[in-house]
């Protein structure tokens, strides 16, 4: 996890934390904490729990931060294979056929349902609220001849919190403290989970991948959360000196890495057991669910035990920080020492790798649309696509506003719908401080240029969290989660070039960032072929940034119909460029040049005008342009706000590139007594803007390209055909 300061503000704790008693007004500083991570394997294995236990391990990574940290919201994101839907196949799928999928994966359609299935199921169970997130579905095979698809699927949980400034940083060992477990009891599940994940799937034994996959329990989980909880509602008096989620290893991974650089001597069989029929390797390797590590001084051992008896969590003091640098784990039972480690040669600075990666060039071919494709076909295709469409089918079965400090989620307007792409929770019940984050990810256009989907992806995440009144543009940070077949011929040289980019782009607009993740083995391989099948290179960006107004966040959906104005800003240099966009994907094409960012300056400050402009209060309703293109942005705003819209887009170009182009861009509404306001704050910042059209009350779509006419349609079909998939 990471964190980023935030506000000094006043809220309720129990006068006695950890036993019944009233409740007191205090006043605290809380840092906003932010972590992500993804769960690939154990949901392509098995989606429903490896989901699951994907979200668990993510909670509890927010828990482990300093002396332990408070959960507050989730998001979850799927990329997956062709969906392949039983009696709904799309024309740009590959014929059954022509694809073929390992038997000892869950298909691609089974993921996306039992996956989300999982990571909703868990945090309805844990309560916390899910407010943000996507889903892909590709699979294609290239002008080269390779194919490319998520058989290995991505599955991404990012997690926001809160800290207590005085816990921020974890106290060292020092000779004489309890090692301790607190949560789930070991049982024999998620054996080799960490080493299975680092590998292509398939080239392990099946059942070796099952026995890898990791179970949940999130109600122990929650008793876990509570007995944190109240540790750290004792603020000054917090009796945790450090604490570890125990996640990749085990035992043999949580308990090495607390004690460092001091050593401890553990019994392991005072590890609490499920199972009593594990052998001491299963004790200290299984990744056994809801647990963490944590130490205490002997002096509040009677207190940690209290606290645990109370919310009926298990624990154990299983070892003694000894000091001598050493990990040893003895057998009670019969006085053996299974392990006898010096931890300078496991923990200790290790030798720097040295890669060599070689360069392969990518086979592409300019994207050629088929002569009778017109604008209301290309539309038809588009909107049912899953990473286009609505997402009513991920968000409707898991809670969005539990905890009551949730101030923004993916639903809004009148109707509800899925399309608002920056969260915000509150800091607490009782004030308007808070934190917003928002996600950006483009991988197909990596596919075509690594280097503009870094960017790209950036780009999307900077212009979903500008909706969010923020302290400032440069206070934002950021985790990058990475997703790639790095080790694979001509890939390494790819994420470096997409890692460059990103890195030089976040310069340039003052941003960085702070924390993520990598999975690296992002690739399957086809055991009746032998065919190795790459999943598209992914980078998650998930920005994250203080807010001192949550009230002040601006939602897509149309608030003035008749009465309103459409601004657009287009960031991408007056270009269309229509490779690896949503319409290329739905006539099985990637294109040879795809959008980019060639002027971050004039990003930035199109960033810098809209903040200005939210703070006036004088935006009413906002959106940014990203899959599906400028139409898409048009019509889900029009959606949302269940009304219709009247525009002409003077863009130069045809109306499929100037439509369906996914160029970065914002679109918002003014009321029609700001326009004036807003067009000269937009013009003194040197800002490109042009005044398209209005909110009509009619229902009906009427867009024009250039003067001409290019769609006049009924909103409620269109929205019907977005919601069809």
């Amino acid at each position: 996890s990471s964190s980023i300061k935030g506000f000094s503000l006043k809220t309720i704790f129990p006068a006695n934390p950890g036993e019944p008693s009233a409740y007191k007004w205090q006043d605290v500083d809380y840092d906003v904490i932010f972590t992500a991570e993804t769960h690939n394997f154990p949901s392509g294995v098995a989606p429903f729990p490896g989901a699951e236990t994907g979200s668990g391990g993510r909670i509890r990574d927010v828990q482990g931060v300093g002396r332990g940290g408070l959960v507050v919201a989730g998001t979850a994101a799927y990329c997956v294979g062709n969906l392949r839907i039983p009696g709904y196949l799309l024309p740009w799928e590959p014929p059954k056929n022509e694809f073929s999928y390992p038997d000892n994966l869950a298909s691609p359609l089974e993921i996306e349902i039992e996956a989300s299935n999982g990571a909703s199921d868990y945090g309805n169970k844990f309560g916390e609220p899910l407010i943000q997130g996507f889903t892909r579905s590709f699979g294609m095979r290239l002008p080269g001849g390779e194919r490319r698809e998520w058989i290995k699927p991505i599955m991404f949980t990012g997690g926001i919190g809160q800290m207590d400034v005085r816990h921020r940083e974890k106290n060292p060992p020092r000779k004489g403290m309890l090692l301790t477990k607190v949560g789930g009891p070991a049982y024999r599940i998620g054996m080799g989970g960490g080493a299975a994940s680092s590998m292509v799937q398939g080239e392990n034994v099946e059942e070796l991948d099952f026995n890898a996959v990791q179970r949940g329990d999130a109600e122990m989980e929650q008793k876990m959360n509570r007995v944190i909880r109240a540790c750290v509602e004792m603020g000054d008096k917090n009796p945790v000196v450090s604490i570890h989620d125990q996640g990749a290893g085990g035992n043999c991974n949580v308990l090495k890495e607390l004690v460092e650089p001091e050593g401890a001597r553990i019994d392991i069989r005072k590890v609490a057991l499920g199972d009593a029929t594990l052998s001491v390797l299963e004790i200290w390797g299984a990744e056994y669910q809801e647990n963490n590590a944590l130490l205490l001084d002997t002096e509040n051992a009677g207190l940690f035990e209290e606290l645990c008896a109370r919310e009926k969590v298990p624990f154990s003091f299983v070892g003694e920080v000894t000091g001598d640098g050493r990990v040893v784990v003895f057998d009670s039972t019969d006085g053996s020492t299974p392990v006898d480690l010096d931890l300078k040669h496991v923990l200790a600075e290790m030798p720097r790798k040295t890669f060599e990666i070689t360069r392969n060039e990518a086979v592409l071919e300019p994207l050629s649309l088929p002569r009778s494709l017109g604008i209301i076909t290309a539309l038809e295709r588009v909107l049912k696509l899953v990473s286009v469409g609505s997402k009513r089918f991920l968000t409707n079965k898991v809670d969005r506003s539990v905890t009551g400090l949730i101030a923004r989620q993916q639903c809004c307007g009148p109707l509800g719908l899925t399309i608002s792409d920056v969260a915000v929770i509150a800091q607490s019940h009782f004030g308007l401080t808070g934190a917003a984050t928002a996600i950006g990810e483009q991988p197909i256009k990596g596919l075509v240029n690594p280097a503009a989907m870094a960017r790209m992806s950036v780009a999307e995440a900077m212009t979903n969290i500008i909706w969010a009144e923020l302290t400032h543009i440069e206070d934002i940070r950021c985790s990058a989660n990475w997703m790639w077949a790095a080790k694979l011929p001509g890939e390494g040289a790819h994420i470096y070039d997409a890692a460059v980019a990103m890195s030089d782009f976040m310069s340039a607009i003052g941003i960085a960032i702070d924390g993520g993740k990598d999975s690296l083995s992002m690739a399957s391989v086809d055991r009746e072929t032998g065919e190795v099948v790459k999943a598209p290179g992914a980078l998650v960006i998930t920005a994250y940034c203080t807010t001192p107004d949550i009230t002040k966040t601006v939602t897509p959906d149309i608030k003035r119909p008749g009465a309103s104005k459409l601004i657009y800003v287009g960031l991408g240099g007056d270009r269309h460029r229509l490779g690896a966009s949503s319409l290329a994907q739905v006539v099985a094409q990637i294109g040879d040049e795809v959008p980019d960012i060639e002027d971050p300056a004039a990003f930035k400050c199109a960033l810098e005008a809209v903040q200005g402009l939210i703070k006036d209060g004088v935006i009413l309703s906002g959106h940014d342009v990203s899959d599906g293109g400028l139409v898409v942005t048009l019509l889900e705003m029009a959606f949302a706000g269940n009304c219709g819209i009247e525009v002409d887009i003077n863009s130069g170009a045809e109306a499929i590139p100037t439509l369906l182009a996914e160029e970065a861009g914002l679109v918002f509404e003014v009321a029609h007594e700001d326009a004036e306001l807003v067009e000269n704050a937009l013009h003194s910042k040197g800002v490109k803007y042009e005044e398209i059209g209005t909110a009509t009350e009619s229902r009906q779509i009427k867009i024009s390209v250039n003067g001409k006419l290019a769609l006049d349609e009924k909103m409620e079909g269109l929205r019907s055909l977005w919601e069809e998939t």
